[in-house]
């Protein structure tokens, strides 16, 4: 498998010739050369994870593949059709095995809704929590994809993230608000996070990928 990082939390999973996109938003450029997506992950709905230009775009290179997100997004995308998942769900399809867990988006302040939210674990080595703190209980994650920058994060609520998770490797995510030094400085806190149960940091610019 093959995971590959683009702007902010954007990502693009690849395995048997297959890829799997998730979180394609606002602040990604257009992701090319993706005819052999066979489906999308929207983990929720707030724009800097999704765009209806994308997720065009997306569909017109590989077709009509199916969107996968919970309710919020269906709500919100009222142009698409989406298949809601919720934390507990699994859906397979070839040659990707889907599990999705937490439910609710983290708190960014109490004047702010809590809106739905699902991570992501797929073919069980590979996570990524979307705008959670959502630990996928019972899971031996190989590759875990920490949120690093964002309204709603405290960096050591995301270093005890990855402290619980324990991931064998980990890269830094959503991180397109944060300057090159607050980028860093995340990058670090989170390295020695995974370090502590053994773990490697790797540091994954847009573009660049990791293999499992």
């Amino acid at each position: 498998m093959r995971v590959t990082k683009h702007e902010h939390a954007a990502l693009v999973v690849e395995t048997a010739g297959k890829a799997l996109v998730i979180d394609p938003g606002v602040y990604t450029s257009p992701i090319t050369d993706i005819g052999h997506a066979v489906a999308i992950v929207i983990t929720h709905q707030h724009p800097d994870h999704w765009t209806p230009e994308h997720l065009t775009r997306i569909r017109r290179a590989a077709g009509d593949i199916p969107i996968f997100g919970p309710a919020g997004v269906a709500a919100s995308a009222p142009g698409f059709e989406i298949t809601v998942v919720a934390p507990g769900d699994t859906v397979r399809l070839a040659p990707f095995t889907l599990e999705f867990f937490g439910g609710r988006h983290a708190v960014i302040h109490e004047s702010i809704p809590v809106i739905d939210n699902v991570g992501v674990l797929v073919d069980g080595a590979f996570y990524y929590p979307g705008d959670s703190y959502a630990v996928p209980h019972g899971r031996d994650v190989a590759l875990l994809a920490a949120p690093v920058g964002a309204p709603w994060l405290k960096i050591g609520e995301a270093m005890d993230f990855v402290l619980a998770v324990r991931p064998r490797q980990a890269f830094g995510t959503h991180d397109m608000t944060l300057s090159t030094i607050g980028r860093e400085m995340g990058r670090e806190r989170l390295k020695w996070a995974v370090e502590q149960h053994g773990g490697e940091f790797v540091v994954l610019e847009p573009g660049e990928s990791a293999d499992i």
